[in-house]
């Protein structure tokens, strides 16, 4: 196989307030013609400024190549002016950026933006370029492409906005496409799908990929080589087959076993890596991974190893020889074991200090009326969560919510005289319970009316029609002070840590918000409260007087959690609480998750679109298309017995675990209808492969096909 993109030794340096970050140091890497590398790590470890540097964009950046070369076709792209960028740029290389809205100028049509990049690389005619926009449209799986062309990005839904991008990058056949997490955004249907479309444009325009990703179930479809970086360092390459069978690196063998898959016990504690990938400015010495890692000696702390082997793998440890050979190394439980007799060690030790302090400091009586009360706490066992028979539409002593036939529906802006008004059902004639103390799962694609839903629940949007009966009280009903009062219980984790704490604001400050409006404690109680919660989500209580930018992802959403759980609620809503996050760090925080409501006693509604995820953590699931409950169903059950065929084709699109593994045998085809016109009869019908003339006509409705499992299904599976 030729080489097509050669890099040696490449170091990136950005110029900051604070001086120099070094973001990448010293990276080797190749790809072959027609060969698919991808690069994994966490956020921070380097992977996109390599690709940017690839693409010379770190230019504009305050960025720059200090060392090393960028071949491509053997042309050295470190040595290329500006205006020579501009003709490889497109043409030979191509990218696929992680956020298609961004990419897209929201001024300019679909049609204009990949006509203009044709137009800059091809001696063709304005009309031959915009046939050649419609093909590929076409060729990318868009329907109506002549239409879609005069259509401006805001009018594309995130699937369609992503394969237009796509389009776009192939507009002049580039050699190399460059994809940034290019399905991170997007359910798993779509994400199934463009997955599917890139292999599909790989062997038909034979170009190679380098494909970032952290989701390491991709990277074993995808991959044909595996590249990790850490810390702006390559800490191990292999063929994906050899790195998955046989990992090397310790960060590797980590991030492997950080992963929750549909073989992983359901409920049992996920793996991960503690502490947080280092500050590029305050990077330790030795290897960059030895505070994080459970094998570390005295010369990891010291001595920097370089990465060393041969086409079969590289690895950057001073002890990979050993551990390959540990006859544990590779069995599941024991290397669990060293992981967490270490995390252990530390965890106790932190606890004791942050018990003793806030216990010198903090008086137990002024803490009756909000006390958490985990000793006294009665926790049932999960399995007996499973195992009671929630009816959907029958209140019991055992229910904390009861929803009856609830509404959600918006009113579409814009009809006029003559036209009849439109609705968007987002949430239509929808009913289900959670159980105290369970986690209920809610899984369906983008425009199902997840968020809705957990939304009216909380009475942050109000019903159209229908009850929410809280402990037997219907919020719907409730308004002012007493809906406030209600409120107190209720509470929710947020699906962008970045984005859901004021940056303005101490994280103390964020945390003592709900104390002060629903307690008005005094502010040396505030505090005492404030530092308890830090330290019960496994923060330092003395880090209450930083801002949110001095944390990382996982920590801020640690920070999200502590607040969500100031005023000891009995329901906590997480909306996408885990999806933004890498999955060591989300392993964290879904291990925090669990042991939260052990402890304390919380009820969860959880929504996710990593069906993997939401497995691990419910107890049952539901799951919505177009703003119905299609099917409900204890965890277990719907995964090894699903009744509906849209739940089938959700399970079918998950990426694999392994390379070489049994790949996804369906999925669905199409989008989602538009819930303002939603098809007659099954709304899902349009895109089952099963569906009758009876699916067309005759709505179905939720039945119980054994105890706990519930399908809308005029034929279920």
């Amino acid at each position: 196989m030729s080489t097509l993109l050669d890099i040696q030794q490449l170091s990136v340096d950005f110029r900051t307030q604070r001086g120099t970050i070094h973001a990448i140091r010293d990276v080797t890497l190749s790809i072959g013609a027609g060969e698919t590398v991808c690069l994994v790590g966490e956020s921070g470890s380097g992977k996109t400024v390599t690709s940017k540097a690839i693409m010379r964009l770190i230019d504009h950046e305050h960025g720059r190549i200090t060392g090393g070369s960028l071949r491509l076709g053997g042309t050295d792209l470190a040595g290329l002016t500006e205006a020579e960028l501009r003709r490889y740029r497109g043409k030979k290389m191509a990218m696929v950026f992680q956020e298609p809205m961004a990419a897209f100028d929201p001024v300019f049509t679909i049609g204009q933006q990949i006509e203009e990049t044709i137009l800059q690389h091809e001696r063709v005619s304005k009309r031959e370029a915009r046939d050649r926009a419609a093909r590929l449209l076409g060729r990318v799986g868009i329907p109506e492409p002549q239409l879609r062309l005069k259509q401006y990005p805001g009018e594309l839904s995130g699937g369609m906005l992503q394969r237009a991008m796509i389009a776009m990058a192939l507009s002049c056949g580039p050699d190399l496409l460059i994809a940034d997490e290019p399905t991170t955004a997007l359910d798993v249907t779509i994400q199934a799908q463009i997955l599917r479309l890139l292999k599909d444009l790989q062997q038909e325009f034979g170009m190679s990929i380098l494909l970032i990703t952290h989701d390491l179930g991709i990277a074993a479809d995808m991959a044909d080589r595996i590249v990790v970086m850490y810390a702006g360092e390559i800490v191990e390459e292999a063929p994906a087959a050899e790195l998955f069978a046989l990992p090397r690196h310790p960060y590797t063998r980590g991030l492997l076993r950080s992963v929750a898959t549909l073989d992983t016990v359901r409920g049992s504690k996920l793996h991960s890596i503690e502490g947080s990938i280092p500050n590029l400015a305050a990077l330790p010495d030795g290897c960059r991974f030895h505070p994080r890692c459970p094998f570390a000696s005295e010369r990891c702390t010291q001595e920097t190893p370089s990465l060393a082997g041969d086409e079969g793998g590289r690895t950057a440890c001073w002890h990979s020889e050993e551990l390959v050979q540990r006859k544990d190394w590779l069995a599941a439980e024991a290397v669990e074991a060293v992981f967490e007799d270490v995390s252990d060690a530390v965890s106790e030790a932190a606890s004791k200090a942050i018990s003793e302090a806030v216990r010198e400091e903090t008086s137990q009586a002024r803490w009756a009326d909000i006390s958490l009360g985990i000793d006294e706490m009665t926790i049932k066992n999960s399995m007996e969560i499973q195992n009671h028979k929630h009816d959907p539409f029958v209140e019991s002593p055992d229910v904390l919510f009861a929803v009856e036939n609830l509404r959600k529906y918006y009113p579409v802006h814009g009809e006029g005289f003559g036209r009849k008004k439109q609705l968007i059902r987002a949430v239509d004639d929808v009913s289900f319970t959670i159980g105290r103390r369970e986690t209920f799962g809610l899984v369906g694609e983008s425009g199902s009316g997840k968020s809705t839903l957990g939304r009216v629940l909380l009475q942050l949007e109000r019903a159209t029609d229908g009850k929410v009966l809280f402990e037997g009280e219907d919020l719907t009903k409730l308004g002012g002070t007493a809906l406030r009062r209600a409120r107190r219980h209720m509470q929710t984790i947020f699906q962008d840590p970045y984005g859901s704490l004021d940056p303005r604001w101490k994280i103390g400050d964020s945390i003592a918000e709900p104390l002060l409006v629903h307690h008005h404690l005094p502010a040396s109680a505030v505090q005492e409260r404030v530092h308890e919660l830090l330290g019960l989500v496994g923060l330092d209580p003395s880090w209450a007087d930083r801002y949110p930018h001095e944390f990382s992802g996982g920590q801020r959403q640690r920070i999200g959690i502590a607040r969500a759980i100031a005023l000891n609620p009995r329901f906590i809503l997480a909306d996408e609480a885990v999806s933004a996050l890498d999955v060591s760090v989300q392993a964290q925080i879904m291990n925090l998750l669990q042991d939260l409501q052990q402890r304390l006693g919380l009820t969860y509604l959880f929504i996710a679109h990593g069906l993997q995820v939401v497995r691990h953590l419910s107890d049952r699931i539901g799951v919505m298309y177009l703003g119905k409950l299609v099917e409900i169903a204890p965890s277990e059950s719907l995964f090894l017995r699903p009744a509906h065929p849209y739940t089938r084709a959700l399970i079918d699109s998950i990426p694999q675990g392994a390379p070489g593994g049994s790949k996804p045998t369906g999925g669905i085809e199409g989008e989602i209808p538009s819930p303002a016109n939603p098809p007659s009869g099954c709304r899902f019908h349009t895109r089952c492969p099963l569906a009758t003339s009876r699916c067309r006509e005759e709505e179905p409705q939720l039945l119980v096909l054994e105890s706990g499992h519930y399908a809308a299904c005029h034929h279920p599976l």
